[in-house]
């Protein structure tokens, strides 16, 4: 018991060691509860940033790494001659009229539920809220209008009554379409502002995970979180991590960027658990038999709650009684131990 309480420790360690900013949040929970611990935690009310000051943030959080005299553009993706589809633009060249960029609400504004409301320079409030506004060409931004998320593949534009925003986008809007949700609710359910299929059992669209792990974060979308969690209050948890995504509701899983996906003590190269997050199932199976082996399940607390010999090549393990949460499994067999996170939901 003493030996895997000092591995447990050091998973939580892990977990807390990543980002500050979320030192006070229990990363241990999955599902709702995750859900409500991350939507606590990026619930601000900051009366004093306004519609007007996006002005001025998108030049330092939109700012082209490869040109800082450039924002990039939501939507954009070249710089071939017609503005329209430009994918950067001299940080000046703010306005309403042909070859200027102006503010993209990515979760549109009548959109939500009830709906956002008209924009002034001095609105605050959900409006206002930088984490849901980008650069985009005028014009862009018009001929996107309140069109819902679809999928699509290549370029951005319409594709079958819905909007497809690029290649280049999607992991960016799907993890903004995350941060809304989570920060406003169901006010910004994920089926109000993209279409197509939801996960079992929750409100999150299937092409957002899906976006969310095809098209991880890169350098651009990092430096938004440190500038905005000064200058506004909060970061989006799904930059820092998309994983967390995952471990919410599910779907193909995302890049970790935490590393706390598994904690492997010896590795099994051919070993798999599948389906994680689960429900009621959990399917262990390796390659090779395994002789004489066991597995064993512990909560975070380092409490035995299942044990069973593994003799065959796949073990099928009922959860339908676990709670839901995070559990340790692992893997004992000639000598060697792998232990795995699993998520149950």
């Amino acid at each position: 018991m003493k030996k895997i309480t000092l591995i447990l420790l050091f998973f939580v360690q892990i977990l807390f060691a990543q980002q500050p900013y979320y030192n006070d949040v229990n990363l241990s929970l999955a599902g709702q509860d995750l859900y409500l611990e991350l939507q606590s935690k990026i619930a601000i009310n900051n009366p004093t940033f306004t519609y007007g000051d996006v002005r001025d943030t998108v030049k330092i959080t939109d700012e082209d790494p490869d040109n800082n005299s450039d924002v990039l553009l939501v939507y954009g993706y070249d710089n071939s001659g017609s503005c329209t589809t430009d994918r950067s633009r001299d940080k000046d060249d703010f306005g309403g009229t042909n070859c200027e960029y102006n503010r993209e609400h990515v979760f549109a504004r009548s959109n939500a539920n009830p709906e956002m409301g008209s924009a002034s320079n001095s609105s605050t409030g959900i409006i206002a809220d930088p984490h849901n506004l980008r650069p985009s060409d005028q014009q862009m931004n018009g001929n996107r209008g309140n069109s819902k998320f679809g999928a699509g593949t290549g370029d951005a534009g319409n594709t079958g009554g819905t909007w497809y925003p690029g290649d280049e986008w999607k992991g960016d809007i799907a993890r903004m379409m995350m941060y809304m949700y989570t920060r406003y609710g169901t006010r910004c359910l994920p089926t109000l502002n993209g279409s197509g299929a939801t996960q079992p059992n929750n409100e999150m669209l299937q092409v957002y995970l899906q976006w969310n792990a095809e098209d991880p974060v890169n350098e651009f979308e990092d430096q938004r979180n440190p500038y905005l969690e000064t200058e506004y209050g909060n970061r989006n948890p799904f930059i820092d991590n998309p994983y967390l995504a995952t471990l919410i509701w599910g779907g193909e899983p995302a890049e970790d960027r935490w590393g706390i996906l598994s904690l492997d003590v010896n590795v099994f190269e051919d070993l798999t658990i599948y389906p994680n997050p689960a429900d009621k199932v959990v399917w262990v199976q390796n390659s090779t038999i395994i002789d004489d082996g066991t597995v064993i399940i512990y909560d975070l607390l380092g409490k035995e709650i299942y044990k069973e010999p593994f003799t065959t090549d796949k073990k099928e393990i009922n959860t339908s009684s676990f709670s839901r949460g995070v559990y340790l499994l692992k893997v004992i067999s000639n000598n060697a131990e792998i232990i795995k996170k699993i998520i149950i939901n």
